[in-house]
């Protein structure tokens, strides 16, 4: 049985994926593993090559989604996102950026009951360069 974290993260994802491909990006890779992590999107648009963190959160007055990604897990991020390129040097002369997508839901979210998020009230919230190499 999947657990309420694991579908919420994965609906998650997944419209994460459908916003950004009406953004005009390709999509690359879902899901990308490393020994230092997981990325869980990969997109580019022109010579752009962007690495996505996807947050949701059921319940904001605990916090945004976006502030639960510490300096630890950009660093992850990072060292993830070095090594797709070195395994696809096609992409290392590509501008690189790293987003994050959060979905915010207002009200506390039942997590007994199957859910269809889409129909619940969030807010979606798209952070262009939410952190850096530095």
């Amino acid at each position: 049985m999947i657990t309420f974290t694991k579908q919420l993260g994965q609906w998650a994802e997944q419209q994460a994926k459908i916003f950004l491909e009406q953004q005009s990006f390709v999509f690359l890779k879902q899901n990308y593993h490393s020994r230092y992590g997981e990325i869980d999107l990969i997109v580019c648009r022109n010579q752009e090559l962007i690495f996505v963190e996807v947050k949701a959160r059921s319940m904001t007055s605990y916090g945004r989604a976006q502030e639960v990604i510490s300096r630890s897990k950009q660093k992850k991020i990072i060292q993830t996102a070095m090594s797709f390129i070195s395994q696809h040097p096609v992409y290392e002369n590509y501008y690189c950026r790293f987003d994050v997508i959060c979905f915010n839901f207002s009200t506390q979210i039942a997590k007994k009951v199957q859910q269809d998020f889409y129909k619940l009230p969030y807010d979606l919230e798209w952070i262009e360069n939410a952190f850096t190499l530095d």
